[in-house]
């Protein structure tokens, strides 16, 4: 439940992007910033919360996360120029990144078997999240507009109170260490960093998308805006089901296998949306989703089984640096590029990239079977 609400204030952004450059008239370059910037503090911050949570062990990390990820991102329709939209933006991501290492190590605190499933359920929950909010904030924003949609925090207000009153003390790491030792990790450096670039890879089409995919129908497409958003919505909601799928089928083949069956059928199904025009495009987008989120679970199950003193800081490079430095790298580079090349070309050029990272996974090492 706190996974599928921290993450619906995730993916709220993406949606409300084509009204914020309408209203506030912000250049795309300006647009690509801001989601770099809520990529950065929601995803990129992460290890160090992973770090803080592992060492102090506060279950408020994961408990106040959803009340202030909610607050902040409710709020920007009431920031008055750029720098407090900025503002608010990097605050509501403070709340993203607090909730995701402590979190995830609690999933599978005390699970020796099937963990590939347990963290897949945990992980699409949070697709799920992000796939739903899209259309909540959609039809927030046509309910009460951008001056009230503040009230859009109530679900992360009250997802707070219950996790609150139902979560126990946080899991105890097998070592408290000094904060940012990360001598423990240099023994399994190779495998963690081919993982990492793969999640990288991933990454820049999955946080570029979920970023401008709204934007891009909505002007290269002629969608309406809320179509835009239900579009991203469905997009999202079958990656949730590739995360619940691919961490059913790591426990059956392995990790390695299921990464690299994920970015080589990626590339032909996004590359079936840009080339081609409505149902067969969308259905192209929506199966490339399912396809490329696959690797979600088993990423981190297989950095946790490398590293099990230190499973925060390990699933916040996996869930949350990785994916941060993409965001903060691609979303307004991509932005940028698209301003004199056009968005079409730009994103499309996006799903060549997996195949980088079917490279990269032929690298890695066959992890043992959940």
């Amino acid at each position: 439940m706190g996974h599928f609400f921290i993450d619906l204030y995730s993916g709220a952004l993406g949606a409300l992007q084509p009204r914020l450059v309408e209203q506030m008239g912000l250049s795309l370059t300006q647009a690509g910033i801001l989601g770099g910037l809520l990529v950065f503090s929601a995803s990129l911050c992460q290890p160090l919360y992973g770090t803080l949570s592992d060492r102090y062990g506060s279950r408020l990390f994961t408990v106040l996360a959803p009340a202030v990820a909610g607050l902040f991102i409710s709020c920007v329709g009431v920031a008055p120029n750029y720098a407090v939209l900025v503002l608010f933006v990097l605050l509501g991501g403070a709340g993203i990144a607090s909730f995701h290492p402590q979190a995830s190590a609690w999933v599978t605190q005390g699970v020796s078997t099937s963990r590939g499933t347990m963290m897949a359920v945990f992980i699409s929950a949070g697709t799920l999240g992000m796939a739903f909010g899209p259309t909540y904030f959609s039809f927030m924003l046509q309910w009460l507009g951008l001056d009230r949609l503040w009230w859009a925090s109530v679900p992360g207000l009250l997802c707070s109170a219950m996790l609150w009153q139902a979560l126990g003390p946080p899991p105890r790491p097998a070592s408290k260490g000094r904060l940012m030792d990360l001598g423990s990790l240099r023994v399994v450096w190779k495998p963690l960093s081919l993982l990492f670039w793969c999640v990288f890879i991933r990454s820049i089409v999955q946080v570029t998308f979920a970023q401008l995919l709204p934007l891009y129908l909505h002007r290269e497409r002629g969608f309406s805006i809320p179509l835009s958003n239900y579009t991203l919505s469905a997009y999202l909601a079958f990656g949730a089901l590739g995360g619940f799928l691919g961490g059913r089928l790591t426990d059956r083949i392995g990790g390695r296998k299921v990464i690299m069956i994920s970015m080589l059928g990626t590339v032909p199904l996004l590359l079936l949306f840009f080339l081609t025009t409505g149902w067969l495009s969308i259905l192209g987008l929506l199966a490339g989703g399912l396809m490329l989120l696959f690797t979600i679970p088993v990423n981190v199950v297989m950095a946790q089984e490398l590293a099990p003193g230190r499973t925060g800081v390990v699933s916040a490079l996996m869930m949350g640096f990785a994916w941060g430095t993409a965001g903060l790298l691609f979303v307004p580079l991509t932005g940028r590029l698209s301003e004199t090349w056009g968005m079409h070309p730009v994103m499309a050029s996006l799903s060549l990239f997996p195949l980088i990272g079917f490279a990269l996974a032929r690298a890695l090492p066959e992890p043992g079977r959940g």
